[in-house]
């Protein structure tokens, strides 16, 4: 009785699992081929926002309307560039000051506050907000107002590890939170997302996974409402639900790739699940990818959440590709051993073929012999020509990925090693919990900037040894760079040695030197002044031999 119960629970799971794996399969192959697409909606994408920046350079425009557009640009830009929402968002500032419009102010304000909470600059957020008096905020305006500092206490309340500061972030979260609630309507998105997290919180994780489902049925795929409501999703699914988990992962991907949504997690996760199982080569696909859209939206953050899974994922993509190489290589010896042999038999069929012609005009048996052995030389001819095709084919292949890989790996392996070894270290000394604590840390990446810095000092100051010399001559007597014991180049010469490389453009400069593209403007700014002919100042720098 009890083995019947077990064929038939057999017979009826088996064709579930099935269809939920070959569902899963649909889904990973409808990603990749939306992952391939991912220019098609970038172009649309910058052809709405092209249209926006014509209308916005349109000289009969207001004032007034340009604000509205450059509004409507910034929405295009929010999870699409934070470089370009960050410029934008300033640029309504100063619209905002020119027409004395204080709702203006406090609107871009209000929107400068939101992007530097959404990149983790929390100090800089709450900053801007202790400037706002909530009491004289319009009322369309408080909703923000209240979010923002809702999402600022909520990150901060994860981050924090002193239990105090946690909880005082945890009782400011949960205030701004219930005022925020207040401002909105029973059932709209905004307010599900927030009575969700309150059932989440709880840990009343049916009403709030029923909540979710409700928030998918009001959104589409391709917004970023869709998106961030399925990867709340896999919060509700345990490791038994792996397939689950992936499944809105993967629609939460597809979604940020149609809404060409560039500060997006969901395919990161996916990749660190699919890593987890086993599958290296989409691990590494995926993460590549996550990581190319984390460089293009410009976020710290993302970025530096996914350096802690890219090496790992990469290294393991490595020693399989090792392992495969390893492969080849014998496969190659085999064949290799495999020529030589049909070698010897070729010259000793070549050998037999003379003594049967010598033999020829005694053996009428002989010559029938002697066909045969030709017919079949014939055919190991062809073999053989074969097989050193498929030899030069292989040896082809093995130059080009050797090449390709050492092209790639070679700078990293020192350091991989190095932090294999502290890893291991840690591991076998039972030391777990401070090697958390060590990935966690930053210093990894500011030792890193450091060592950059130093590497850039020294190799530029090779090429021109007399360059703060002779950018000193071009500033005022009393206002001269000096350069402290400790440093070698400063981040005033940093900049301006970059400008004389012939990279001149902020943005790039700010991406090269880790800094906000408006430091990296007011340092410029700053020496620019103090220079003996400001408005020459800076083709003078590039001329410096």
């Amino acid at each position: 009785m009890y083995k019947t119960f077990l064929h038939l629970l057999f017979l009826f799971v088996t064709p579930t699992l099935l269809y939920s794996q070959s569902e899963l399969d649909s889904l990973l192959v409808q990603l990749e081929k939306e992952m391939a697409n991912r220019e098609i909606y970038d172009q649309a994408k910058e052809q709405k926002i092209a249209s926006l920046k014509a209308l916005l350079s349109d000289e009969s425009v207001r004032p007034e309307n340009k604000y509205f557009v450059t509004n409507k640009l910034i929405k295009e830009y929010e999870y699409y560039s934070f470089d370009s929402t960050f410029h934008y968002i300033e640029k309504n500032l100063a619209f905002a000051r020119n027409i004395d419009n204080i709702y203006f102010r406090k609107e871009s304000a209000l929107k400068l506050a939101k992007l530097l909470a959404t990149s983790g600059r929390y100090k800089e957020s709450l900053d801007l907000l202790f400037e706002i008096e909530p009491s004289n905020l319009p009322e369309s305006l408080k909703k923000d107002y209240f979010f923002i500092y809702m999402d600022c206490y909520s990150q901060l309340r994860f981050y924090s590890i002193v239990e105090k500061t946690k909880q005082e972030y945890n009782h400011l979260f949960y205030a701004y939170r219930d005022s925020l609630q207040s401002q909105f309507e029973e059932n709209t998105l905004d307010y599900l997302q927030i009575e969700e997290a309150k059932h989440r919180d709880n840990l009343n994780y049916d009403e709030a996974l029923r909540i979710n489902l409700r928030r998918l049925e009001l959104t589409k795929s391709g917004t970023r409402d869709f998106s961030y409501a399925a990867f709340e999703h896999t919060y509700y699914l345990s490791n038994e639900n792996s397939s689950e988990r992936k499944e809105y992962l993967i629609k939460s991907a597809i979604s940020d790739i149609q809404g060409s949504i560039k500060d997006n997690a969901s395919l990161t996760s996916l990749s660190v699940m699919l890593f987890e199982e086993g599958d290296v080569d989409r691990a590494h696909n995926y993460i590549d990818f996550s990581f190319e859209d984390a460089k293009f939206y410009n976020s710290k953050l993302r970025l530096l959440n996914i350096s802690d899974v890219l090496p790992v994922i990469s290294k393991s993509f490595e020693t399989k590709n090792l392992e495969q190489s390893k492969k080849l290589e014998k496969q190659l010896l085999f064949i290799s051993i495999l020529s030589l042999i049909l070698i010897g038999a070729l010259f000793s069929i070549f050998r037999q073929y003379k003594k049967i012609k010598s033999a020829k005009e005694h053996l009428n048996l002989a010559n029938l012999k002697l066909k045969d052995l030709n017919e079949k030389l014939s055919i190991t001819n062809d073999d053989l020509k074969r097989l050193y095709e498929e030899l030069s084919s292989v040896s082809t292949i093995k130059e080009q990925y050797i090449g390709t890989f050492l092209n790639l790996y070679s700078d990293y392996i020192d350091k991989l090693d190095m932090y294999k070894k502290m890893v291991r270290k840690y591991i076998v000394t039972n030391k777990v919990n401070e090697l958390l604590e060590i990935t966690k840390s930053k210093k990894l990446i500011d030792d890193e900037l450091k060592v950059f810095y130093s590497n850039f000092d020294k190799s530029f100051l090779h090429i021109y040894p007399c360059f703060i010399e002779s950018l000193n001559d071009l500033l005022k007597e009393d206002e001269k760079i000096v350069v402290k014991s400790n440093e070698i180049l400063n981040t005033e010469l940093r900049i301006f040695a970059l400008i004389r490389l012939g990279i001149s453009n902020s943005s790039q400069i700010s991406k090269i030197l880790r800094y906000s593209v408006n430091t990296i403007y007011n340092y410029r700014v700053k020496v620019r002044n103090s220079a003996i002919n400001r408005d020459e100042f800076e083709d003078m720098v590039k001329k410096i031999a």
